[in-house]
């Protein structure tokens, strides 16, 4: 894989932190992939205090907060179609409360950019009491959940500033697709040339995404310019592209207060298209894996879902695979993505949607690096 160097992209040249850390997520991705396959061999030597675990434990749990969480919701689609390991996603908030051990062996993973989330930790440390093996997923080396994991999982992104996740996502979806991967080889459900295929389109999206960014950029500027007095949105996505429906719609919330909700697509005519008329956008994640016949089943079903909002005269801003003929017929707005596997494109697609967000809070005239009332790491319960 040829190295991604970050490009000079420093205050000087980005007005605002988190856009220089959109742009730094090529290399993050490049990094993350780096630093966890060696020789096609998927965390050498990083699991291997849990390694009896891994061959018998029945359950994976995530406990996470925020975008971490939404990652995590990514990360169960990916690791569940590929490993055949039943996954569920826990509010680390809530994880305490809950008895989500009952007739399983799990082993938890704990997701968290700061490595330091208070949440995150009691979450942890509840695992632990009850005897289970963690996994921590984390932005920062030498942290709390790190110390106290049982094996620990370190991005590449290295540090984050601006307080919005943007590239410590993309780098927490790249170990999560990693984790599928591995767990997939560990059980015997994919042989060694499958998982080097998987490798290889993984290692190509960082160079994918470099080449897009400018063009994203440009495109999430003019369509920001047309929707930043929109007082709600929603945002819509099916299987894998859920998790990322949410996460655009947090991003949106977080910097430019205005209101966002995040769904699944099948669920519009369940509520929310009470919501629909002229003065709502509507983004809709409408990729497709064209050599997936599920994929292109949910993608067929999308459409339909957009050629509703349209009908009833929302504002589609649309994500969609480049050489796509039929969402432009539909959307107004549209931003194209390399063509990738299914449980790849969310690497891909939420990067748009980043930009997107970053676009609308500007146009605003809001500091999108510090948004009111939040921190970057939430220390106290």
């Amino acid at each position: 894989m040829t190295p991604i160097k970050p490009k000079k992209n420093g205050t000087s040249q980005h007005s605002h932190i988190m856009r220089r850390e959109i742009y730094e997520q090529p290399a993050s991705i490049a990094k993350t992939v780096a630093k966890h396959v060696k020789d096609d061999m998927i965390f050498p030597g990083e699991l291997h205090a849990i390694e009896t675990s891994l061959l018998t434990f029945g359950k994976l749990i995530i406990a996470a907060s925020g975008s971490s969480r939404h990652a995590g919701l990514a990360g169960e689609i990916m690791i569940e179609d590929l490993s055949g390991i039943p996954v569920d996603v826990e509010y680390a908030s809530e994880y305490c409360y809950r008895s989500t051990h009952a007739a399983t062996a799990p082993i938890v993973m704990v997701i968290t950019q700061s490595g330091e989330t208070a949440d995150t930790i009691a979450a942890q440390r509840e695992a632990s009491r009850r005897g289970v093996q963690t996994i921590a997923v984390s932005n920062v080396d030498r942290t709390t959940i790190v110390r106290e994991a049982s094996a620990a999982l370190i991005s590449g992104a290295g540090p984050e500033l601006a307080i919005p996740a943007t590239k410590s996502f993309t780098a927490q979806l790249t170990i999560l697709h990693l984790m599928a991967l591995f767990l997939a080889r560990k059980r015997g459900r994919m042989t060694s040339e499958v998982t080097r295929v998987y490798l290889e389109r993984l290692e190509r999206l960082p160079q994918a995404i470099e080449q897009n960014l400018r063009s994203w950029d440009d495109l999430a500027e003019e369509f920001g310019a047309v929707h930043f007095k929109a007082e709600k949105f929603l945002y819509l996505g099916r299987g894998v592209h859920y998790a990322i429906a949410r996460e655009g719609a947090l991003k949106l919330k977080e910097i430019s207060y205005a209101h966002a909700e995040g769904y699944p697509a099948g669920e519009l005519k369940h509520g929310p298209n009470a919501l629909v008329d002229e003065t709502l956008p509507v983004v809709v994640l409408a990729t497709c894996d064209h050599s997936d016949p599920d994929s292109v089943l949910r993608y067929r079903r999308t459409l339909e879902v957009m050629k509703e909002v349209k009908s009833r005269r929302g504002s589609l801003v649309a994500v969609a695979t480049e050489g796509d003929t039929e969402v432009a017929n539909i959307a107004a707005h549209v931003f194209y993505v390399p063509a990738a596997p299914e449980l790849l494109l969310p690497v891909v697609e939420v990067i748009p949607l980043q930009l997107f967000a970053y676009h609308v809070a500007t146009k605003k005239g809001y500091d999108v690096d510090h948004p009111r009332n939040l921190v970057k790491s939430v220390v106290t319960e």
